[in-house]
């Protein structure tokens, strides 16, 4: 009986369960229903009450924004006078729309062919490929036989793309040269001007042609813009340089646009591909502040992809007008020097190695470039003659053996190194190594002359600095002895003059920088000539900066070409209101006490006005103070004309700063290859240093008295100092490296 008791129990529990059950799917079955029904009501309201408003409402939304032409940032010096600018030029665009076809742009092509005239040079062999097969479709793909095609359609590996690709391909191998010949100068003009339409994107304007479009060009195209569907007429900017300074750069042009290698680079910065953008130097370094904000242009379209209405969402701003540290009448004036004597040197018998010279000055507390000259003969291959063309871009790319210009470095490494201390004597004396012929001072080939740190600046004393390399490497000299080296000396010394940039980028804000080449120690030897500035080789910028880290008591700064930059000027009558003014940039400070510094600048203050200085001839009467150091180096060519690879010649260089107690300008000289003749003494590296520095000076007293200042808060814009004018176009002069 119990048992049957508890099975009536199990049941009652099974039947409340199964009713709790149903009760539950009939309310999620109800709750669905609703739930669905009020998305149909609301689905049908949003379609049959709605539907009309928000189709139009749909056609009138899709935007696509679209980026208009700005000026350029002008390029100034640093008083305010320009060097780059921009011109006003008339310009012919199309804008392709999404539903545009090829045979719409064909046939604008062809109208625009008749109201321009369309340069035909940039046409390719495969653009008149692909245009013979526009133009005759039906014949070129008859090329291809059926039994070819179902061939390629039966590759299941290949995709249409690639089966299309491979028959366009055929078509294009069988094109007859007589075929191609059937365009005519029309065509390919109409070529010409339709592969320019098809370069870009949609609801993109593309430049057409903007350089020498005609006034004429422009109205027959303006009147009739109602006739050619995205054509537009509207202003370009040419980048005009008022200098020929070549570290200013250069831009591409429309019809180059971006170059191929920075395509993608571009591209994703929103540029489009026919943009100008800085190709070299200040231009490209840059390119990001001068370049500007393009005006934005919304297309509204309706569902047929045609454009109802254009909305003008952002103004655009012209690129930032940058100030560079440039003294363009400074640089003037050294360039003139310079190319007269290069040219002067260039007269003299053995000097056919001779092709080149450079000069920088700086503003050795701040690192302010204020001229930057490269000159470089080049000969002209149909006539024969020289001529002398802008390389102020080889003072930094550029490198040779300096010469006894580092000696104060060299004194300096050894102070810090420990080797001697300021005012130690040494002597003067051949120095005679196992196995190698004698090395020696210039004036002394045979004596024994005891002379200090400060003597051995004054005059060039190589002896002295020869005991220095052997003291850093472990061992003091003695006649006829067997060098051996410390295995880090080499990389010791290397590191005592890169504290100065000497064998190490300077950190110039320009493109391409190079830091010069390591000798190779295949002989302990070379130490020695190390320490004479004859085994790496630096650049004149290195130069610069080093005798600079001297100058300012022991600091490397960063040299640099920009000084401010600039919103664009409002008026055309004074710079724009500041952004920023770049502050100096210390790298490193040299491991040397300030008194070990003056000690050595003394020695270089000697090399001017000592009686037995190196540069004393030059230097000695000047109206203000200064001190630098003279160098030669013998040395082996290795320049472009590669038949005189081998041959023995001369480096003639030169650096130093003035005033000698307040330091305002530090400045470095070097003409390699000046001669192959060891038998006489060249003084034009000297003389380029008086020159410019004679003139620094006279242009300071000239601007003070005419208020002219760097520095004031609103600054005029001043012309041009010279009427060159060089177009953006202009064929840039051929310099071999």
């Amino acid at each position: 009986m119990r048992k049957k008791v508890k099975t009536q129990r199990a049941s009652s529990v099974k039947a409340k369960y199964r009713a709790s059950l149903s009760f539950r799917m009939n309310v999620l079955f109800f709750s669905i229903f609703i739930l669905f029904s009020m998305l149909i009501f609301r689905l049908g309201y949003l379609q049959i009450v709605k539907g009309e408003e928000y189709v139009k409402e749909l056609e009138r939304k899709e935007e696509v924004a679209v980026n208009t032409s700005v000026p350029r940032g002008r390029i100034y010096d640093r008083y305010g006078r320009i060097l780059v600018d921009n011109e006003p030029e008339n310009a012919i665009t199309y804008t392709k729309m999404q539903t545009t076809t090829t045979q719409e742009m064909l046939e604008i092509a062809e109208q625009l062919a008749m109201l321009i005239e369309q340069p035909t040079d940039r046409v390719t062999f495969r653009d008149k490929q692909d245009f013979w097969i526009l133009k005759n479709k039906d014949a070129a793909y008859a090329k291809v036989t059926k039994e070819e095609e179902d061939a390629l359609r039966a590759n299941e590996e290949l995709e249409d793309s690639e089966i299309q690709a491979e028959i366009d391909r055929l078509v294009r191998e069988r094109i007859t040269e007589d075929e191609l010949n059937q365009l005519t100068e029309f065509d390919l003009e109409v070529l010409a001007i339709y592969r320019e339409m098809a370069s870009g994107y949609n609801l993109s304007p593309q430049i057409i042609k903007s350089e020498n479009v005609t006034d004429a060009e422009f109205a027959r195209v303006s009147e009739r813009l109602s006739d050619l569907p995205g054509v537009n007429t509207t202003t370009d900017w040419k980048r005009v340089k008022l200098s020929s300074v070549s570290i200013l750069g250069r831009t591409t042009v429309p019809s180059k646009g971006i170059p191929k290698s920075k395509l993608d680079y571009y591209l994703a910065r929103d540029y489009s591909r026919n943009d100008r953008v800085g190709e070299s130097y200040f231009e490209a370094q840059y390119e990001e502040l001068l370049q500007g904000q393009k005006s934005v242009v919304k297309n509204i379209t309706n569902k047929r992809g045609e454009v109802v209405d254009t909305i003008t969402t952002y103004e655009g701003e012209p690129g930032s007008d940058l100030v560079t540290t440039l003294d363009i009448e400074l640089q003037a004036e050294a360039e003139r020097v310079v190319e007269e004597k290069l040219l002067e040197l260039k007269s003299k018998s053995q000097s056919h190695l001779l092709d080149r010279a450079f000069f920088v000055m700086m503003n050795p507390n701040t690192g302010e470039i204020l001229s930057i000259v490269g000159k470089k003969i080049e000969k002209d291959s149909e006539t024969g003659k020289n001529y002398v063309v802008d390389y102020s871009y080889g003072t930094f790319t550029t490198a040779y053996e300096v010469g006894s210009t580092v000696k104060a470095a060299t004194l300096l490494m050894a102070y810090s190194e420990g080797v001697i201390k300021p005012g130690t004597y040494l002597v003067d004396q051949p120095i005679k190594l196992a196995g190698t012929e004698p090395k020696s001072s210039i004036f002394n080939r045979n004596g024994s002359i005891p002379m200090d740190d400060i003597k051995a600046l004054e005059r060039s004393s190589n002896s002295y600095m020869f005991q220095i390399a052997m003291m850093i490497a472990g061992t003091r000299y003695s006649y006829n002895m067997g060098l051996r080296i410390q295995p880090d000396t080499l990389q010791t010394m290397r590191n005592g003059y890169a504290q100065f940039g000497l064998g190490v980028n300077t950190g110039i804000d320009l493109p391409n920088e190079f830091a010069g080449f390591q000798g190779e120690l295949d002989n302990n030897g070379k130490i020695l000539n190390f320490a004479i500035g004859q085994f790496d080789t630096y650049t004149p910028m290195q130069m610069a900066q080093y005798i600079s880290t001297v100058a300012n008591g022991g600091y490397r700064i960063q040299p640099r070409l920009l000084k401010e930059i600039r919103e664009p000027s409002a008026d055309g009558e004074t710079l724009g209101p500041l952004v920023e003014e770049v502050t100096p940039k210390i790298l490193n400070r040299i491991s040397n006490t300030e008194d070990e510094i003056n000690h050595v600048k003394k020695g270089l203050r000697q090399v001017y006005v000592g009686s037995q200085g190196s540069a004393r001839a030059q230097f000695a009467n000047t109206p203000y103070t200064a001190a630098g150091k003279t160098g030669t180096a013998e040395v082996v060519y290795y320049g472009p004309l590669r038949e005189e690879f081998g041959t023995n010649t001369i480096n003639i260089a030169h650096v130093g700063f003035a005033p000698y107690d307040n330091p305002e300008v530090a400045y470095a000289v070097l003409i390699p290859w000046a001669t192959t003749n060891f038998n006489i003494h060249l003084g034009e590296a000297n003389e380029i240093a008086r020159e410019m520095l004679d003139y620094y000076f006279e242009l300071k007293e000239k601007y003070s008295k005419n208020g002219l200042s760097a520095s004031a808060v609103k600054q005029e814009i001043l012309p041009p100092t010279t009427d060159e004018k060089i177009d953006e176009d202009t064929v840039e002069e051929k310099v071999t490296e």
